[in-house]
């Protein structure tokens, strides 16, 4: 029976490991902070032993065969952005992922841009 501290814990849940044991206690990565919605893919290498990898890394590889977001990697491997975010930086550092972030938005011209456009037209 779970101690009444731990009362959120049933016996079904099974082992609960926290975030920062996933990660070391790590809370970001040097690679940066992902988009949500950049693509990741699996990149087409050789996968090292799986002592190197941890089973959320390896999930990650084996659902990003086919190219994913972020987003949709953190749902899939019901894991945090964050710590999915950290995951995805260490597969990078290894070369094992891809990462396409989206197209930047797009910028409206300047005031100048759109005088020149306007007198171009009277031109004509």
């Amino acid at each position: 029976m779970p101690s009444p501290e731990h009362e959120w814990i049933d016996e079904a849940a099974g082992p609960v490991v926290r975030p920062y044991a996933v990660t070391g206690g790590r809370t970001k990565h040097d690679a940066g902070d992902f988009d949500l919605i950049a693509i990741v893919e699996t990149a087409d290498v050789p996968l090292p032993d799986s002592l190197v990898l941890g089973p959320e890394q390896e999930r990650i590889l084996l659902l990003c065969l086919a190219p994913l977001s972020v987003a949709e990697v953190a749902s899939e491997v019901d894991l945090a952005v964050g710590v999915v975010r950290v995951l995805l930086g260490d597969l990078l550092d290894h070369e094992l992922i891809l990462v396409r972030q989206p197209a930047p938005v797009a910028q409206f011209p300047n005031a100048g841009v759109l005088k020149e456009v306007i007198d171009g037209i009277h031109a004509l």
